[in-house]
């Protein structure tokens, strides 16, 4: 899990299915012989998520293990500000003071 780097984010609309459903009712309503290109979009788009889905760290463990996994990093970091406060408080970071 310490290696686990953090991809960029995508935009929010390029996963978004809504617009191309959009487009095929609208061309079901037209009766326009593009609904079968707009099916195909949809279905490409349906694939690529389910390989963006595939490839995430993480998705081949259980609900339960995540949590687990989720619960000691948590407690990782509660004793890492721990072990940070106390650090903190033995003053050998002040910085004397110019008289």
């Amino acid at each position: 899990m310490a290696g686990v780097q953090q991809k960029p984010e995508k935009d929010v609309h390029e996963y978004s299915l809504l617009p191309l459903v959009h487009d095929i009712i609208k061309c079901m309503e037209k009766d326009s012989q593009d609904v079968n290109q707009e099916l195909a979009k949809l279905k490409s788009k349906i694939q690529e998520a389910r390989e963006q889905i595939s490839n995430m760290p993480g998705i081949e463990s259980s609900p339960p293990v995540q949590q687990q996994q989720l619960a000691t990093l948590r407690e990782q970091v509660r004793t890492k500000n721990q072990l940070l406060q106390k650090y903190k408080s033995l003053c050998m970071f002040d910085v004397p003071k110019v008289s």
